[in-house]
């Protein structure tokens, strides 16, 4: 799943591919901006991405389907 992050002052988005759920994303980042701490994700590279919450100014989340590599016929 592809999530996008736009933080404030920074002309360009955040894009993390991570293999998390749209809920576990969700819930994720609510626990983060109750905390007023950092929003920590784990794309599916294995790296850790860290954003402070206080300059986070959108979060997009994709949709969950993978994506199709070739060109077979269904």
């Amino acid at each position: 799943m592809e999530i996008t992050i736009g933080v404030q002052n920074l002309p360009r988005e955040l894009s993390v591919d991570t293999d998390l759920t749209a809920d576990q994303v969700a819930e994720t980042l609510k626990k983060a901006l109750a905390d007023g701490g950092v929003l920590e994700l784990t794309d599916a590279r294995g790296r850790r991405v860290l954003v402070p919450t206080a300059t986070i100014g959108y979060v997009e989340v994709g949709p969950e389907e993978t994506r199709r590599v070739g060109f077979g016929s269904l």
